[in-house]
Formats: structure tokens, C-alpha cells, sequence
């Protein structure tokens, strides 16, 4: 099976379209969308997209907190000004929209050639929980006791990665919207491009992982935020590396 990985999208149409496009010339059998697909510029037309697309969507933070509540970040200075903007993101969504975003899983099992796929947002712990490079095996052992699968799909760091352990290889596709130069991050700063992945398996004999990069106008994006009327645009989008 040829999986399509998407995470992050973060409203961030033009960014998915451009992965789309490159993904239309591949044999892809699955798409599945590891979360926050919906707090950023293009909110309700994201949802709309992958809802054409068929699209099996997990539950992220950021999806999370968009439906059902205030996010956990909110009390500084920074969560407010995220807050703001995730209300004025929220506010453009329609009932189909909703409804679409309620239907994401908090976890996929997915069977295939006998082998067993998770995927999940953050951790199978919390959607909030970071999997990165260097955390300690010990953490890993301990968090992932309870599954049993060959490769674990993740996203929420907006890095890419594959890890692989004794008991499992994991991946992290990057994010389509917003990827990172690093995490974690005492100041985020936006990579210029779009990140997603292919993952091809077949059993035990054959594990494919393709990290890719698709390029996007940007600047275009950054113009749009800044006239789109949210609240801290200008701050928010000063997080974009330099062309």
C-alpha cells in the first residue's frame, strides 16, 4: 500500500495544493492527514479541500482546542495572541466543516500485508506530546508499551523524521502549513516550503519512507495574512524565514 502522509496543514491552502499537485502523479492508494488541518488563513476551504480529497483525518491540538475549547498555551502573552487568532479562524468555519472536523480519529490502526500501522498526532498519550529525535528510548519504551506495530506515523513537531527502534520505525512527514526549522523552539521560525511524505509498505519485506519537500509562493501567503484582517498578523508572520 502507498500511503500519502499530510499533517499541519494550519489553514495553509496554497501550501496544500502545491503538495496535492505533487502527489497527483503518484500512485498513491491512501491519504491520511495527521491533524490541525484548519487554524490559519484558509480555514474553511482547507476542510473543504480534504473533505473532496476522501481524506482520513486524525485529531490534532489545534483541531481540538478549534472545537471544543480554550488551548492550554492561552494564560501569556503569546497564547493570547494565538487564541485571538484561533477564534477569528474558528469563526469562518461552517456546520459541514465542523461536522468534518468532529469526524477525525483520536488514532488510526491501519492492517496491512499482516503488519500493523499506527498513526497518531502527537503521542498515543496526548495529541500535545512531542515525539522528537532525541527523545530518550527509555520515554519511547514507556510511552509505546501498549502498541504493537512496525511503523508509527506521527506529526505535531511540524520536523520531519524517521527514527527507527528496536521495536518500531517511526515517522514524521513535517507540515504541510508551517514547517520548522527546528524543535523544540524558543521562537519558531517557518521554512519558505511545504513538507509531506510517502510511505510504501509492503510487510516486513519492503518499508519505502519518502520525505519531500514542494515548493509554494510564499510571499503570496504572507501578503494574504497580513490583509486578511486576524488579529497579530503582522507578528505571527514575522516568523517566516527570509526569501
Amino acid at each position: 500500500m502507498r500511503i500519502a502522509l499530510i499533517s499541519d496543514i494550519h489553514g495553509n491552502l496554497p501550501a496544500l495544493e502545491a503538495v496535492l499537485a505533487q502527489l497527483g502523479e503518484e500512485e498513491i492508494d491512501r491519504y491520511i492527514c495527521l491533524g490541525d488541518v484548519a487554524v490559519g488563513p484558509w480555514p474553511s476551504e482547507t476542510v473543504k479541500r480534504l473533505r473532496r480529497l476522501g481524506c482520513t483525518s486524525i485529531v490534532g491540538n489545534w483541531d481540538a482546542w478549534m472545537l471544543d475549547g480554550v488551548p492550554p498555551c492561552s494564560d501569556g502573552p503569546v497564547g493570547k495572541m494565538l487564541l485571538e487568532m484561533d477564534n477569528f479562524w474558528a469563526d469562518q468555519l461552517d456546520a459541514e466543516d465542523l461536522a468534518f472536523m468532529r469526524e477525525a480519529l483520536p488514532q488510526l490502526e491501519l492492517e496491512v500485508d499482516g503488519g500493523n500501522l499506527i498513526f497518531f498526532h502527537g503521542s498515543p498519550r496526548s495529541y500535545n506530546e512531542p515525539i522528537l529525535a532525541a527523545t530518550a528510548t527509555e520515554e519511547l519504551e514507556h510511552m509505546l508499551r501498549n502498541l504493537d506495530a512496525p511503523i508509527m506515523v506521527m506529526g505535531h513537531t511540524h520536523v520531519q523524521m524517521v527514527r527507527r527502534l528496536p521495536f518500531t520505525l517511526m515517522v514524521n512527514p513535517g507540515s504541510v502549513g508551517l514547517p520548522f526549522l527546528e524543535w523544540p523552539v524558543a521562537a519558531a521560525r517557518v521554512c519558505r516550503w511545504a513538507e509531506y511524505g510517502i510511505l510504501d509498505y509492503d510487510g516486513d519485506d519492503r518499508v519505502d519512507v519518502e520525505l519531500r519537500r514542494a515548493p509554494y509562493d510564499a510571499e503570496a501567503f504572507i501578503q494574504y495574512a497580513l490583509a486578511s484582517g486576524v488579529p497579530h498578523a503582522a507578528w505571527w508572520t514575522d516568523s517566516w524565514e527570509p526569501a
